[in-house]
């Protein structure tokens, strides 16, 4: 079964005040090329999560983050009281002994004094949160797989498509293929028989024809032809990670197809030529997609 490198996967959990997002896309590439942005809290399981995408997406270009939304009524950075009482009673005291008066609004300078609104605390990852953080990791990817197997459905039914197509083709060369060996015949023949005054050995005529006709027999060609489209259709049913081998494929196609291209010395062959060029190309172009 074909699964397509390009995906998307998103997840979201609730765990206490906050939520866990996760999301994941993937794009073609020749590897796993995998670009991480993960929240700080959760930065010290990174390679854990490093080895669920690589195991997972197996290739391609990935983005991978994972965040989190706070309840800004929950999360709000809590006043230092007693702080702020111990710089106004300061202020109160430097405002008597020197005479400068107070400000009007004392609390305007109090709240951009040192510490009264940092955060002292430090937020711990545990056992508990990472569980939930880590199903909402593996909830994005296979959300990720459901996509790209779905996409790869839809690549296997057109590679389907341009293989029979192929198929078709390569049969309707062949009554072309039976009919040139006559002509070929005949018009030698005719052209020898228009030179005048020359005599020729008809048995050595008949070799050189059978030599001339064997350079550009395609038989081999067609058979192999054949095989590989067989076995392009043998490896769509295999299990998802074949792009690479497909590809190889249907590199091999193209040699055996330019091979008979090379070797049609009618228009009509020709022509079909092209057109299972054209098939294989499209073949080529979204066999780079498949994983």
């Amino acid at each position: 079964m074909i699964q397509s490198m390009t995906g998307y996967g998103k997840a979201v959990v609730a765990f206490n005040d906050k939520k866990i997002n996760v999301e994941v896309k993937s794009l073609n590439s020749k590897q796993l090329d995998l670009q991480a942005r993960i929240a700080p809290l959760y930065r010290e399981r990174e390679m854990e999560i490093r080895q669920m995408v690589a195991s997972a997406v197996v290739r391609g270009k990935v983005d991978f983050s994972l965040w989190i939304e706070k309840d800004t009524s929950v999360d709000a950075t809590p006043i230092n009281g007693a702080l702020v009482e111990n710089y106004y009673r300061q202020m109160q005291d430097i405002s008597q002994r020197t005479g400068i008066p107070m400000s009007a609004d004392p609390f305007y300078t109090l709240l951009r004094m040192p510490d009264v609104l940092t955060r002292t605390e430090q937020e711990v990852l545990t056992d508990e949160e990472w569980t939930v953080a880590r199903q909402a990791v593996a909830d994005a990817l296979k959300a990720l797989v459901d996509f790209r197997t779905q996409e790869g459905a839809a690549l296997e039914k057109k590679f389907t498509e341009k293989i029979d197509n192929i198929q078709q083709l390569l049969a309707e060369i062949e009554p072309y293929e039976k009919g040139r060996v006559e002509k070929i015949r005949q018009r030698i023949t005719d052209g020898l028989q228009q030179i005048p005054g020359v005599d020729y050995d008809k048995n050595r005529l008949e070799q050189e024809l059978i030599y001339y006709i064997e350079k550009l027999d395609i038989s081999e060609e067609k058979q192999r032809l054949t095989n590989h489209l067989k076995y392009f259709r043998e490896t769509m049913a295999e299990p998802a990670g074949q792009g690479k081998k497909l590809g190889f494929i249907a590199q091999e196609m193209g040699r055996e197809i330019n091979t008979t291209g090379s070797k049609s010395n009618q228009a009509e062959m020709q022509n079909i030529v092209v057109k299972m060029k054209d098939e294989l190309e499209q073949i080529k172009e979204q066999v780079l997609n498949a994983l």
